[in-house]
């Protein structure tokens, strides 16, 4: 069996915790495709796929897409370029699955989770617009099948009291990639921060990596039980 993982550094596994690292240990027979690139926009992600055209035939095709087009508005530097709305963000989403579809016939649109653990913030009320988008697409192809991300990470988050920490300095991204690789010095950073789930408000930490590990690991189980096609929803 063969999993094909698009994204952005969330899918790449840093800064952070890597949830590829953990489905690998889970899943050793299954051959995994580490397909993340850091700062990936839909926009980016299209032109990538444009220019390098998914070579493999898989079995399964995650892609876990649209945090950086709301996260790198509280950036200083934007190093991909953005959709300017959900219809533009609809545009190239179509375009994204259309380059999938090429590759592999059970595409998965997985919508982006969170921007700062506050889910009242208005970066994650932005991240509905896109996440209805995809989940409009998927039930319009009737091929598509779609995670709302945002909803797994709210029934984890919703209960606890959680800190508004979002990153949004570039420079301390980047050193949170060169010093903070251990699990348990993300962790420990992470705790100090206040946050749960992520270490900086978008990447996540051992919570964050198991939480997104279990629910691909439902979508490979799923695949499995049904064959060589899966449903939907």
């Amino acid at each position: 069996m063969k999993v094909g993982l698009i994204g952005d550094s969330l899918t790449e596994g840093r800064p952070g915790v890597s949830f590829y690292n953990v489905l690998k240990l889970q899943y050793p027979h299954i051959s995994f495709d580490n397909l993340g690139n850091p700062g990936e926009t839909i926009k980016s992600l299209f032109t990538r796929l444009e220019k390098a055209p998914l070579q493999s035939s898989y079995d399964l095709l995650i892609i876990w897409i649209g945090v950086n087009d709301v996260y790198s508005k509280l950036l200083k530097v934007q190093a991909q370029p953005v959709v300017k709305d959900h219809i533009e963000f609809e545009e190239y989403c179509l375009k994204v699955v259309e380059k999938a579809h090429a590759a592999s016939k059970n595409v998965v649109l997985v919508s982006p989770a969170l921007v700062g653990e506050d889910l009242q913030n208005h970066s994650n009320k932005e991240i509905k617009d896109p996440t209805s988008v995809m989940e409009s697409i998927a039930l319009k192809s009737g091929n598509i099948y779609f995670v709302n991300m945002q909803n797994i990470f709210k029934e984890h988050l919703e209960h606890l009291e959680c800190s508004g920490f979002i990153n949004t300095n570039v420079i301390r991204v980047l050193l949170d990639v060169l010093f903070y690789k251990n699990p348990l010095r993300i962790d420990k950073l992470s705790q100090k921060r206040g946050l749960h789930l992520t270490l900086d408000g978008v990447h996540l930490n051992s919570k964050g990596a198991d939480l997104v590990a279990q629910q691909y690991s439902s979508i490979i189980e799923l695949y499995k039980d049904e064959g060589d096609k899966i449903r939907r929803f």
